[in-house]
């Protein structure tokens, strides 16, 4: 009776181990779907694609929000495909600031390395606001799908760094999403209570028709 079962162990076993990938370094020739990237062949995987340089390089600040973000997402770092995590730097200039966005999937983790930033998220289900002058060293996690944002609150430079649970959070910024296409402008002043001359301004500024 042992051995038997001792037989059918060892077969799953193996089977389980030969079908189970290490990980899943993105392949960028093959197509992706709503489940991620396409797994590389392992034989073809290098070191490149397990390490990523571009977070030592500071951001363009130069911009309207006097801000940048950097990220080693999934879609420009191919080893963090499929692990459920990635990582972003963020550069804000005096003034600058990170609008109020989301991540609809991931949550968010931000630790700040140098000079002050504001930074808070609002709940959904009371709009209850938590806000927090961050110093160099503190963190603050921001819960996924909840809108949030970060200004510089001091006159230097600030730079932090965020991790989050996904390899692909993605990003949608509300001030872009309302004024940088051509949703029609009398449905932004039905929807968010502003006057035609208020949303036509920031639609110029930023970029947005109709």
């Amino acid at each position: 009776m042992f051995l038997p079962i001792l037989f059918v162990f060892s077969l799953l076993l193996s089977s389980t181990h030969a079908s189970v990938l290490d990980f899943c370094v993105a392949d960028y020739t093959a197509p992706d779907g709503p489940a991620g990237y396409s797994c590389k062949k392992p034989a073809k995987v290098t070191i490149n694609d397990l390490v990523f340089s571009g977070l030592a390089i500071p951001g363009n600040t130069s911009n309207i929000i006097k801000a940048a973000v950097t990220p080693a997402f999934a879609d420009k770092f191919p080893g963090v495909n499929g692990l459920g995590v990635s990582i972003a730097r963020l550069d804000l200039a005096p003034g600058g600031v990170i609008p109020l966005h989301i991540h609809p999937g991931g949550s968010e983790v931000l630790i700040v390395i140098q000079g002050s930033i504001c930074a808070g998220f609002i709940t959904g289900a009371t709009n209850t606001v938590y806000l927090k002058t961050l110093q160099k060293g503190d963190v603050m996690v921001f819960p996924q799908g909840l809108l949030h944002f970060q200004v510089n609150a001091g006159g230097s430079s600030a730079l932090a760094f965020a991790s989050f649970s996904s390899p692909s959070p993605g990003l949608q910024i509300v001030d872009f999403a309302l004024f940088a296409n051509d949703l029609p402008t009398e449905l932004v002043v039905a929807t968010t209570f502003l006057d035609a001359a208020q949303v036509k301004k920031l639609k110029a500024v930023l970029g947005g028709t109709n």
